[in-house]
């Protein structure tokens, strides 16, 4: 089968960002008097706002008013914009496989769970001009990861079939949203197992990947 598109997650998978992510999550949780324990930390992997403001105002045992969460997200938003800025890490091989997918003249999309404010400034790192659409966590309704809906909107906007395209990622969450699109995986973990299953193949980096190496996964 000849891919239509291929479909790449940021954090995580493209950039060596989920670790910065941990400064934000752990200085919120410690201003609402509480500790970001190793075990939430790591149910946030790949997780959309409202689950991860709710399991964050929880690990403080506090309940909070929709005003507390708006306000809490933006806080969020803002501090690990800073952490951002500071600079963004590759992946191992992650630069070379998009530009060297990106030289075959595929369709490429970026298809994340972060917000728009936030994925332009990685955009800066990643490169603007090798995607030819970019779906963030506030642009699909509240339908983020691990539902469907981020990779059915770039197979959308691509004009392709979702289960001709290949989906790199590297969470269970988004591992379980582009399964459930009809793509077929590779699969990269970073912070977190993912468990085997259909429609998924593994490997310990993107080093060497290339448009040929994705194809063969849909053989």
């Amino acid at each position: 089968m000849t891919v239509e598109a291929v479909l790449w997650d940021m954090d995580g998978t493209l950039l060596d960002s989920e670790k910065l992510w941990d400064i934000p999550l752990a200085e919120f949780v410690e201003k609402l008097g509480g500790t970001l324990s190793a075990g939430t930390r790591r149910s946030l992997v790949g997780s959309s706002v409202p689950r991860t403001m709710a399991l964050l105002f929880g690990e403080a045992g506090l309940v909070p008013t929709p005003e507390d969460v708006a306000d809490g997200a933006a806080w969020i938003s803002r501090r690990t914009e800073e952490v951002f800025r500071a600079g963004l890490p590759w992946r191992p091989g992650a630069r070379d496989a998009l530009r060297a997918v990106r030289a075959s003249g595929v369709p490429m999309a970026l298809v994340t769970s972060t917000e728009r404010t936030l994925t332009e400034v990685a955009l800066d790192t990643l490169g603007r001009d090798l995607f030819d659409v970019v779906v963030c966590g506030d642009e699909v309704g509240g339908r983020n990861k691990p539902l469907p809906e981020p990779y059915l909107e770039a197979a959308r906007l691509l004009g392709v079939d979702p289960t001709r395209c290949v989906a790199v990622e590297d969470s269970p969450t988004g591992v379980a949203a582009a399964v459930a699109a009809g793509c077929t995986v590779l699969v990269v973990p970073c912070e977190v197992p993912v468990d085997t299953g259909e429609r998924r193949v593994f490997r310990e980096s993107l080093t060497g990947v290339d448009l040929a190496a994705l194809a063969a996964l849909l053989d």
